[in-house]
């Protein structure tokens, strides 16, 4: 029986150090070599400033820059998850309603417009960097006319939204999307 407790703590303390330390250790070096920016977050600095990471959706209300889908906890990366409400829920259809009031008034959109369902429901994780090309046409307008852009500068906007649309993850996955934040990093550069 005593030969077996000291079997089994040995195998324990081996594993241990084998799957929780070495293991860990070997694939964070792998991961530092051959991708050191996703490894480290993905973060974006803009003249020394660190800006944000492009993988995690941030809030951005402001009429100037695009916004991004809903969020389930506002934007809280510690308690990162969806909502959980189902499709019958009448807490998820007065929400949906009230976001179609607010991007409708915001971007003064006719109430016939079809929103597309990534401004009305919010992500499985609430984090969400994306939006799809359809969502941010749709706010182009309300940024032109907030930025007192001209008719060229309202047509290079559209042009962005179109450069920096990203196809499906290995042309299956997903969908056709726009990174928010990468987007408004642009935008202010745009002349």
């Amino acid at each position: 029986m005593k030969s077996q407790l000291i079997i089994s703590l040995k195998i324990l303390g081996i594993m241990t150090l084998l799957l929780g330390v070495i293991y860990p250790l070997f694939i964070t070096g792998i991961a530092q070599l051959a991708f050191p920016s996703k490894a480290n977050g993905s973060l974006i600095e803009v003249n020394g400033i660190l800006r944000g990471s492009e993988l995690i959706g941030q809030k951005t209300d402001t009429v100037i820059y695009f916004n991004p889908r809903p969020s389930a906890t506002d934007y809280n990366t510690l308690a990162s998850g969806g909502s959980n409400l189902s499709l019958t829920s009448k807490k998820l259809y007065e929400l949906v309603q009230l976001r179609k009031t607010d991007i409708t008034t915001k971007n003064k959109l006719s109430n016939e417009t079809i929103i597309p369902a990534d401004l009305l429901f919010a992500s499985a994780s609430g984090l969400d960097p994306h939006i799809s090309p359809e969502a941010a046409k749709i706010q182009i307008q309300r940024i032109s006319e907030a930025r007192g852009f001209s008719e060229g500068q309202k047509q290079k906007l559209n042009m962005l939204v179109d450069k920096l649309t990203e196809s499906p993850q290995f042309g299956i996955l997903g969908c056709k999307r726009v990174n928010v934040f990468m987007l408004n990093l642009e935008l202010d550069k745009l002349k």
